[in-house]
């Protein structure tokens, strides 16, 4: 392949290889990494009860607790994230109530969704481990995440959670836009779709993250 002579087969297979086998060079690093726990609360993880209930998620829970006990023995800080009923919900972009994710047209009381923003009981925080209520999809906005990583003088952020296209994807774009390495749990991660799982990670991968199974990335800690 030589410079202005690059054919339109070429561009197109560089980008599949990219988008299927990419991989991050940049190397994992446990005492300035972070893990990022996205959203494991009861209106995603708590079956039959929401009209979110994202099922692969709670199948996914016992793969995330294993990760999270990893980190925590080896003084990785454990970080979660929530909604919850903040600033009487002003604090939200204004058109997210016309989404269609939040399916207004349900015969179903909402009332109680989002409100207190409990983690699933078998994630839940331990001592003073830190609980960011965030009022949108990713964890940097509107949030203190930055400022935190910062002064724990991490570089590096584990992601694992759901939704992965919405604010697990969200949250590794941000990090990366912000400096961030980003590692992203390709079976730690869970769409309420399965079929969009994987065009998420191969975005991720090409662009935002060095995408990896769980073993592997407790391997790699």
């Amino acid at each position: 392949m030589k410079l202005g002579e690059i054919s339109e087969q070429e561009v197109l297979q560089l980008a599949r290889n990219a988008y299927e086998n990419g991989k991050a060079q940049f190397e994992i690093i446990k005492e300035k990494t972070a893990l990022l726990v996205i959203d494991m609360q009861e209106e995603f993880v708590k079956p039959n009860w929401a009209p979110s209930w994202v099922p692969e998620a709670t199948r996914q829970v016992p793969k995330i607790k294993k990760l999270i006990e990893h980190c925590r023995s080896n003084n990785i800080p454990v970080i979660y994230t929530i909604f919850s009923k903040t600033n009487n919900y002003y604090d939200r972009p204004t058109s997210g109530k016309f989404m269609p994710n939040r399916y207004p047209n349900l015969q179903i009381d909402q009332s109680e969704f989002y409100d207190g923003g409990k983690v699933w009981h078998e994630l839940a925080p331990i001592n003073d481990e830190i609980v960011i209520h965030k009022p949108s999809y990713g964890a940097f906005y509107d949030t203190p995440l930055e400022t935190i990583l910062k002064n724990l003088k991490k570089d590096t952020v584990i992601i694992c959670g759901t939704l992965t296209n919405y604010c697990c994807g969200t949250t590794a774009r941000q990090a990366y836009e912000r400096g961030f390495y980003v590692v992203f749990g390709s079976d730690i991660t869970a769409t309420d779709d399965p079929v969009m799982q994987e065009p998420e990670l191969k975005v991720l991968r090409k662009g935002f993250a060095r995408v990896m199974k769980c073993d592997k990335i407790i391997n790699h800690l």
